[in-house]
């Protein structure tokens, strides 16, 4: 499952990604985002040392994308905060494909196709879609919802 972390990190990235290079303070991030501003700080400091944001202090200071959104996946950002897409080190190149502690023998467990499988599926997914895509999605559902 997506971490409460990771949920935080995507909403306040996506936020930076609709400001289309606006900077944003951590108190207007936490309310767009609708995370405990604490929480979110520690957040976006992680992210800052991830390169994902760059931060700028002071009275001006605030916070924007440290790269283009559409250059920003989905799949980067979970990683970064909640680690290896996999759902077991076997499957995950992040991890160097080591055994889980349980198994006796990496290549004859029964799991472990099923296992690969899911984490390419996910990460072919996550990979594929960008902060960039986000924004536009979610401003799309916003405009419908305002609509009806």
């Amino acid at each position: 499952m997506l971490s409460q972390k990771a949920r935080y990190a995507l909403r306040a990235l996506v936020e930076l990604a609709r400001a289309e290079g606006a900077q944003l303070t951590s108190g207007e991030l936490a309310l767009r985002a609708d995370a405990p501003r604490k929480f979110l700080e520690a957040i976006l400091l992680e992210l800052s040392r991830n390169q994902l944001v760059a931060s700028r202090r002071g009275k001006f200071g605030g916070y924007t994308l440290s790269r283009p959104a559409p250059e920003i996946s989905f799949a980067e950002v979970i990683r970064v905060i909640d680690g290896p897409l996999a759902l077991a080190p076997c499957v995950s190149p992040r991890l160097g494909y080591r055994k889980c502690d349980d198994c006796p023998d990496r290549d004859l467990c029964a799991l472990r196709e099923a296992l690969l499988r899911a984490r390419d599926a996910t990460a072919h997914v996550l990979e594929g879609y960008t902060l960039a895509d986000a924004a536009v999605s979610g401003a799309a559902a916003d405009a419908l919802r305002s609509a009806g």
